[in-house]
């Protein structure tokens, strides 16, 4: 059997049955990671010593991964003792080592992860790209002249390749899900306030980040989910209970639902691979029983998400790096980052407290004309991830925001709103390259969402799927 090409689940059931053991799982993982990664550079900080360290010490949790190999991504949950560089070159110089794991990463711990690596990411999260100048750009396995989308991509790579089985990642405009469609795998963002940032933080980018993972299956995500969701006590915003545990949701009947498509407006109408895409959705939901409409919420046709959101981000941008002045002790220069970077940091920097409490405010006001939609009965909106395949490598860097936009405008909203939304790899474009479809839920309705995953997952499966850069 080949272990690499098992799911998370998989992996554990194998290891709980005796057919298999941690270390032997671990080794086929760093055998793998040793094999693919070069050619992709999805995993930048290897720990297989660590992991060797953590199996044959015992300390592998009990939980539903016990033995199960992941890569964190460098960005977001962090590990005592090793290395996070948050895509820059200020922490990689200065050697940054985490203190502390972050409350998902013990979480991760007792569910019974091995944790084998970190993935690559693009500089603090800030592109749908992975390419920072730190560590180089993470290729494709479908084809490694295109990108994997940021800035979980290195995620997305290892879990397409097949290198790990499931990879954190995190979201706060489509971190998850943009990597998940450009890589063919599945991408689950949670409700807002579902897992806790704690205790580091209450809230990221004004509550629009989220952190889980990268996955190849449905019953991964909603396994994993299960684990490591719930309140820390001081979060600000947990999320509504669920009624029962999210792996019982897989296999239930959803129900005949109302779902609207959206694959953009006139200004940003989407190439003909994404309306295909949600098109060919939408049939297959029609064929499933649900009531499937062209209809979208209104809030999706402003255009003036993008400055507030903007605003917003700068100012988290000038905090971090002020974060990391206080953890190294030195303030961050400007040749420490990239130009971008130190151009987002300047323009927080200048903002006042009046004015990004102000930028807030429009934000929650965006939110509330978003979610209407589904408070007047709509119950899944269909959209693409990316509104066009992969690009090449290079295309975006430097790019401009009118041309990052046009790239990625159906992720970004739902961090504000903090719907839960999941990716999913339904469609392939004309030059055969993933073109992932999103579906969002109402606030706190992963239930929901997980249900209709996993019926779509059923009528079009793509476990067999393999790319052409696989372990």
């Amino acid at each position: 059997m080949d272990l690499v090409d098992l799911d998370a689940t998989g992996l554990a059931e194998l290891i709980a049955s005796g057919a298999t053991n941690p270390a032997e799982v671990l080794e086929a993982t760093i055998a793998a990671i040793e094999r693919i990664n070069p050619r992709l550079n999805a995993v930048i900080i290897p720990l297989f010593d660590q992991a060797r360290a953590q199996v044959s010490s015992g300390a592998v949790g009990d939980g539903a991964f016990r033995g199960v190999p992941i890569v964190l991504k460098d960005l977001g949950a962090s590990l005592a003792g090793t290395p996070q560089y948050r895509g820059t070159r200020v922490l990689r110089d200065r050697g940054w080592i985490s203190p502390a794991d972050s409350e998902l990463t013990a979480r991760l711990r007792r569910a019974g992860f091995v944790f084998v690596g970190k993935a690559n990411t693009p500089e603090l999260g800030l592109s749908p790209t992975t390419e920072p100048e730190t560590f180089g750009p993470t290729r494709n396995p479908w084809d490694p002249s295109r990108i994997v989308g940021g800035s979980s991509g290195g995620s997305a790579a290892a879990v397409a390749s097949r290198i790990v089985a499931i990879a954190h990642a995190g979201d706060g405009g489509g971190s998850i899900r943009n990597p998940a469609g450009a890589c063919g795998v599945v991408g689950l963002k949670p409700t807002r306030g579902r897992v806790t940032l704690g205790p580091a933080l209450g809230e990221g980018w004004s509550g629009c980040v989220t952190e889980l993972a990268i996955t190849r299956s449905v019953r991964d995500a909603a396994r994993l989910l299960d684990a490591v969701a719930g309140y820390l006590p001081g979060d600000p915003s947990p999320a509504p209970p669920p009624a029962g545990p999210f792996a019982a949701e897989l296999g239930r009947d959803p129900g005949r639902l109302l779902v609207g498509l959206f694959a953009g407006t006139p200004g940003l109408p989407g190439s003909p691979d994404a309306r295909a895409a949600v098109e060919r959705c939408g049939e297959l939901l029609a064929s499933l029983g649900h009531h499937v409409v062209d209809g979208h919420p209104s809030a999706l046709d402003d255009d003036s998400l993008g400055v507030s959101l903007g605003a917003s981000v700068a100012v988290s941008v000038a905090r971090e790096l002020d974060t990391i002045a206080e953890e190294t002790g030195s303030p961050v220069p400007p040749d420490g980052v990239e130009p971008a970077t130190w151009a987002f940091a300047e323009r927080g920097w200048a903002i006042s407290g009046p004015q990004h409490l102000a930028t807030v405010e429009a934000l929650h006001r965006y939110a509330r004309r978003l979610c209407a939609w589904w408070a007047e009965g709509n119950d899944v909106l269909v959209t693409p991830t990316m509104a066009e395949p992969p690009p090449p490598i290079g295309e975006l860097t430097g790019a401009d925001v009118e041309r990052i936009v046009r790239l990625v405008p159906y992720t970004a909203p739902f961090n504000v709103s903090g719907q839960p939304a999941i990716a999913l790899p339904l469609h392939r474009s004309a030059d055969d390259l993933p073109m992932g479809i999103q579906l969002v839920a109402a606030y706190g309705r992963e239930d929901l969402l997980l249900r209709v995953a996993a019926q779509l997952e059923q009528a079009a499966p793509w476990a067999q799927r393999r790319p052409p850069v696989c372990a």
